[in-house]
């Protein structure tokens, strides 16, 4: 039987394989359109805690589905041949993402480091969408 392996043992080694960016490196790669920035987050923390104007939202659990053009979820924004960096609330799923994605031929790559949080702290732009309404959804 294997020696158990947790879930900051899977980060660590996956940020050991990767490229990493930090906040300050990000704000003019995107500002200029140098890079694709993939927010790997759950939509209900884009709802609830905004997100970073140009990002373009990818849901970890669909990261692999989108990213292989054999894959009928692929999505056009990973053909486009930019570098990709990859974002989360802290980090530690960008980096997973970025080492998925890395292992499945998308290049270049990348994990911005400590995330949203990061780039809130930096005084990035931040944009929080309008409150959803739940009476429409339910009719």
């Amino acid at each position: 039987m294997s020696e158990r392996v947790g879930v900051m043992d899977l980060v660590a080694e996956a940020r050991a394989g990767i490229d990493e960016i930090s906040v300050a490196e990000a704000m003019p790669l995107l500002e200029a359109g140098d890079i694709v920035l993939v927010d790997v987050r759950d939509i209900r923390e884009r709802q609830r805690d905004g997100f970073i104007p140009g990002s373009f939202h990818c849901p970890r659990g669909m990261l692999e589905f989108w990213i292989d053009p054999e894959s009928p979820y692929f999505k056009e924004i990973f053909g486009s041949g930019k570098r990709y960096v990859f974002h989360c609330a802290l980090d530690w799923r960008s980096v997973l993402s970025t080492s998925t994605a890395n292992r499945m031929g998308l290049a270049p790559v990348a994990s911005m480091t400590g995330g949203l949080k990061a780039w809130r702290e930096a005084g990035g732009p931040i944009e929080v969408p309008p409150p959803r309404d739940s009476a429409k959804e339910k009719a």
